[in-house]
This record gives structure tokens, sequence and C-alpha cells, in this order.
């Protein structure tokens, strides 16, 4: 074990944990030395299980031979940077869910072709920026039956440090990538498209043709303002969640389960 007691905030090293961005640490510049986080021990097994190589660890002291005695023996000669609580997170800005980080070299990146060859739902993430929806998103995704996702270039990433930890490691279970044209692109591989839109042109999400469809390609909007009318006029399908008492919709995480269940292959 490679074990280093850090004595301040501002040791050589610890960098990836503090001062560096998002932007930085996925390096778009040079995407082979891009890493992300992964945060809490449940989280980092099921990174290191999808084969994510580890770069790094910070971990509570009381952890190594704790929580993370097993991670600590999988990860190698990686170095396991420790210090007490309260210099941890002086270092990191927050204090540690569970007390252990641990920094990972990104995997390189899928094509469009790779997700949807053998898949038969997807789901299109279309402009979604928060970290804590696009988490909720793929732990819905992996527990309801999608077989991949599919990005516009204006979401948030997957592998945004919270995103990774809302999802509880379901970004590692269900493949992904970023997706570098319009949803019309999907028609090539065989979806039809169900844009979850509310327009006076909607189709209840139980209608019946959606069921008759062998692959469907489910697209999420954002937060905000939903799906863009290009997006919508250009999908196959229109579809609103019926509702009640007078609510018109439902914040994007949610939708997208109930779309995920309702759509599922039967």
């Amino acid at each position: 074990m490679n074990i280093i007691e850090l004595q301040s905030i501002d040791e050589p090293g610890v960098s990836m944990f503090s001062t560096l961005t998002e932007a930085q640490l996925r390096n778009k510049l040079e995407p082979d030395k891009g890493i992300f986080i992964a945060e809490s021990p449940k989280v980092i097994r099921v990174a290191l299980a999808s084969g994510a190589e580890p770069v790094a660890m910070l971990c509570e002291r009381k952890h190594i031979s704790g929580d993370a005695a097993d991670i600590v023996a999988a990860v190698g000669d990686i170095p396991i940077y420790t210090g007490p609580r309260e210099l941890l997170a002086s270092l990191t800005g927050y204090t540690l869910t569970r007390g252990v980080l641990c920094a990972m070299r990104r995997p390189a990146s899928r094509t469009v072709a790779d997700i949807c060859r053998d898949a038969r739902r997807v789901v299109v993430i279309h402009g979604v920026v928060d970290t804590t929806n696009i988490g909720a998103i793929f732990r819905s995704a992996a527990a309801l039956g999608i077989d991949g996702v599919l990005l516009t270039t204006d979401s948030c990433d997957p592998l945004n440090r919270r995103a990774v930890r809302v999802s509880m490691g379901s970004v590692f279970l269900v493949p992904w990538t970023w997706l570098p044209g319009d949803i019309s692109l999907l028609s090539s591989y065989g979806f039809k498209t169900v844009a979850m839109a509310l327009t006076d042109h909607s189709v209840p999400l139980d209608h019946p043709a959606l069921m008759a469809e062998e692959r469907l390609a489910i697209v999420m909007g954002t937060e905000g303002d939903g799906l863009p009318a290009h997006a919508i006029a250009k999908a196959d399908f229109v579809v609103r969640i019926p509702m009640a008492h007078g609510v018109d919709s439902l914040n994007v995480a949610a939708a997208s389960a109930v779309a995920f269940w309702q759509l599922r292959v039967r």
C-alpha cells in the first residue's frame, strides 16, 4: 500500500481532488489523460467492477482499514492520500461522503453505433444540465431496462462527481456516449423516436402504437423549457404523461422513470 500522510492542503499530487475544475478533469484536449472522481465506497466498487482504472485515492484514515479496506487492497500501488477528516474537508471544499474519493481514468468514448447496435430501448438526454437530474436518470435507466444512453453535447457530463454519486454508480452500468447530431440520426439504427413533450398533438404514454414498436429512443428535454421545437418536429411520436389535479408536468428525472417503466420491453 502506498499510503501518503497529508500535512497540508497544498501538497503535490492532490490537485485533482481540490483545485481542478470538472472541465479540467475531463481534459477535452487530451481525452486519454482525463479523469473523473468517484465518491463513496459503494460507488467506487461499482466503478472498479466495470473496469475503471484507479489513479489515486483520498481516504479518511479510519476507512483505510475499515469501510474501504477491500478497495485499498484492490487498487494496487496507487497513491492513497489520507489525513484528518477536517483537513480532507478543507482540501476538497466539502465533507467527504463516506470518507473516500477515488480519481479514475476516463474510459474511451463509445460510438453511437456501439450503443445502438443491440439495443431495443435507449434514452436521449437532450440539453439536461443539472447534475442531480443526470444521475437520477441514469439510475432509473439502469433499474428499468434501458439499454443505452445518448446525450446531446449541451448536456451535463455523466462523469461529473455529483452525477456519479447521485446515480449510485449506475453511470458505469449503462453504456453511454455523446450524440453528435440530432435525433433523426437514430432512424438509421432502426429506432422510432419518442419526444416527451406537451403539445396539442401529444399522445398519452400508454398509447398502443408505442408498444408495437420494436426499438424506441425516448427523448427527454431540459429542466426548464423542455425539448426544443426542432427536436419535437423530428420525432416520430410526441408523448405526454397523463396528469391529475391540474399538474402539467413532472421533473425530468421523475418523468424519465415513468416513461422507462411504461415503455419497457415486455
